[in-house]
């Protein structure tokens, strides 16, 4: 795998190279290893969920390629990992496939601006590493030993610390030591690998310090985050970059940063200006914050969090973010109950360790003299130092450092997160400010997915309150119903379906959908049911039946409109009769023919025009023939006309004969069932079964 990733960038000219591996039940896209990426970058990317708004996991979820030639098209389409990488760059995401099955993706980068599209070359080359690497990945698994990514990406070919010892490396330290200016290698980690004298001198350091270490960590006055930014926007734009600082001694310095494949060289350049105290900001985005990096991480969390809709997910998505970035190994989000601990959602923690904090009291901390501020966040290096806080502590999965994060919002503390580390751990005070700025996020996430829970389980009970729990028998008539609702994450449908007995062999069917996904939605359906019932039951006509609701609902509700699909069958006659309001035309399925898709005539929508009138259609009903009655969640999808959308339909009916209707309604949903929908689906299924009664 390694030799395809370097093959793979040096052979399309590209600078930057990554290979995810699907994990956690292939929803979850893990970083296994990277060439030429920062490594802060490679931890913050480590984790992409297959639903994320990002270049890599559409790659991955459409299985196709996505090019992204500059930044301005990456913003367009993905602004949430633009706002995280806000440098010049060109970006191509594939799927690794073995066949038709998908093992993971693979990611290339090149500087902006060289090509607006990929050579037949560059696409020969991703493509067949793309098999091959998918051709590993399936013998590896079939082997028995399959390749599991690790907590944090590999690093290809890092560039470890050394000092002068050969002759070369003296030799060539011997040329640079020579010039007045200072010279100095850095990984793709930030670390430096060799630095001359002049530049430990004009550092105000030595060599032997400096070894091994980011500059801007060891060095107190290169600690501005914009510094470090002008070292990632090197390694991304392959374009050099600067910035002018005074180091301790009030002497200007002005650094370059010259990027390659390996890693980076800084040119540290002595400017003859006067010498005095104080800073002087970056020479290329002057402007940026003295926190800039961390503002990118956040605003790339915060956006990311926006689409959460659970508790579960939003613990998931600052696993992805923010775990890699922290080195942290396990996360749960906490609420009381009753003075008992609840565990809304947890990531990294083993099931026992849950089940151990789930429902036991509210530990309480020991007095020390003040009171307890559940308010501000506390952070423990050791378990010791938790222990003599809280002495009735429970130790889970051998954690050794933990931060407890209070959820605030509005001023009202709705829980805790907590964040472990599986060895003890020093909290730096950036790190404090960071994992607080971060439990403001995940409170607000929290809070809206708690509220979003209420409210969409509020409609579903409501919408399957309004729904018929059991349909009528009816002598010589077979029936199938499914009904779907939005998924998760969507707003609730207003679909609905009916059955109405009249007599022994006589029934009215009626399928429909309101429009809007809310709650006034579900509640105008179960209006719209009962108006339907009413007039079925004074005996109206079905395009009568049409009519009177339309009238109803044009008071109801005048800013909502209805489709609706009645349908009245007479099974001794062998005959139905058909309005409809707008809605979707049903399919007549014959025993040994081709299944048909029927012109209703249909009206306006229900609720336009209180005066519009519904003509009806007759329809033979041999005995065995199937009538399908659905709404528009079941056939329609983005760019898809309707009417392919209804012959599709029509035609994988067809192949279905010699079934059951349950078994017909499970296949008819199926395509829709394990998908995200944002819509609902109904479907109600009729079979004239007079000849069997």
């Amino acid at each position: 795998m390694d030799k395809l990733l370097v093959e793979a960038v040096a052979g399309t000219g590209a600078h930057i190279g990554t290979v995810y591996i699907l994990g956690d039940g292939g929803d979850v896209l893990m970083m296994e290893a990277e060439l030429g990426l920062p490594a802060p970058v490679a931890r913050a990317w480590a984790r992409v969920r297959t639903n994320d708004p990002v270049p890599i996991a559409l790659a991955v979820r459409e299985r196709r390629m996505v090019w992204l030639p500059d930044r301005e098209r990456m913003a367009r389409r993905f602004p949430s990992a633009a706002v995280s990488l806000p440098y010049p760059f060109a970006l191509l995401c594939a799927p690794i496939l073995c066949g038709a099955e998908l093992w993971g993706g693979f990611v290339l980068c090149w500087p902006s601006g060289r090509m607006s599209r990929l050579s037949a070359h560059q696409v020969d080359v991703i493509e067949t590493t793309c098999a091959q690497l998918g051709e590993v990945l399936r013998q590896e698994a079939d082997l028995g030993h399959p390749i599991v990514s690790g907590p944090v990406p590999r690093v290809l070919e890092p560039h470890p610390p050394r000092a002068a010892n050969s002759p070369l490396d003296l030799a060539e330290l011997d040329c640079l030591n020579r010039l007045p200016e200072g010279y100095c290698s850095l990984d793709m980690e930030g670390c430096a690998t060799l630095i001359t004298t002049s530049a430990a001198d004009l550092l105000v350091s030595s060599p032997s310090e400096l070894l091994g270490s980011r500059l801007w960590e060891r060095l107190p006055w290169l600690e501005e985050a914009a510094y470090e930014d002008r070292f990632r926007a090197a390694v991304f734009s392959r374009q050099t970059t600067s910035f002018t600082v005074r180091n301790p001694s009030g002497r200007r310095l002005i650094f370059q940063f010259h990027p390659g494949l390996t890693g980076v060289t800084v040119r540290i350049i002595p400017s003859m200006a006067a010498r005095g105290p104080g800073r002087v900001a970056p020479d290329t985005g002057a402007g940026r914050s003295t926190r800039m990096i961390a503002l990118h991480d956040m605003l790339h969390l915060a956006s990311t969090l926006a689409r959460a809709v659970t508790a579960q997910e939003v613990t998931d998505l600052v696993a992805d973010h923010v775990m890699p970035v922290y080195n942290i190994q396990a996360l749960a989000i906490l609420t009381s109950n009753g003075g008992r601990m609840q565990v809304v959602a947890s990531h990294g923690y083993s099931r026992q360790a849950v089940e151990e904090f789930d429902g036991r009291p509210v530990i309480l901390p020991a007095p020390v003299g003040r009171a307890f501020d559940g308010g501000k966040p506390a952070f423990f290096a050791t378990w010791d130092e938790l222990r003599q806080a809280y002495p009735d502590a429970v130790r889970s999965d051998d954690m050794s450092a933990w931060a407890f994060l209070p959820l605030i919002t509005s001023g009202r503390p709705i829980g805790t997160c907590i964040l472990a580390y599986d060895r003890p751990h020093s909290f730096t005070a950036d790190e404090r400010a960071n994992l607080t700025a971060l439990a403001g996020l995940i409170a607000q996430a929290f809070e809206r997915a708690r509220l979003y829970d209420v409210k969409h389980q509020l409609a579903q009970c409501l919408q399957a309150s309004l729904l018929p729990h059991t349909l009528p028998e009816i002598p010589g008539l077979d029936l199938a119903a499914r009904y779907l609702p939005a998924t998760p994450g969507m707003d609730i449908g207003g679909d609905f379906y009916d059955l109405i007995r009249l007599s022994d062999t006589q029934a009215a069917a009626v399928i429909g959908d309101v429009q809007g996904h809310d709650v006034t939605a579900a509640a105008l359906m179960g209006q719209v049911r009962t108006a339907i019932h009413a007039h079925v039951s004074a005996g109206a006509h079905p395009g009568e039946v049409l009519a009177h609701t339309n009238r109803l609902l044009t008071e109801l509700a005048p800013d909502r409109f209805t489709s609706c699909l009645y349908v009245s069958l007479d099974l001794e006659r062998h005959t139905a009769c058909l309005a409809s309001a707008g809605h979707l035309p049903p399919l007549l399925s014959l025993p040994g023919a081709a299944t048909q898709v029927i012109d209703t005539s249909p009206g306006l929508l229900l609720g336009i025009d209180p005066e519009a009138q519904y003509v009806t259609s007759d329809l033979a009903l041999p005995p065995g023939s199937v009538l399908t009655l659905y709404t528009d969640g079941l056939i329609e999808h983005p760019g898809l006309d309707l009417g392919e959308a209804i012959n599709g339909l029509a035609k994988r009916f067809s192949l279905c004969h010699g079934r059951s209707l349950h078994e017909l309604a499970e296949i008819l949903i199926e395509p829709v069932a394990g998908e995200q929908r944002t819509d609902d689906v109904a479907v109600l299924l009729l079979r004239d079964a007079t000849d069997r009664a």
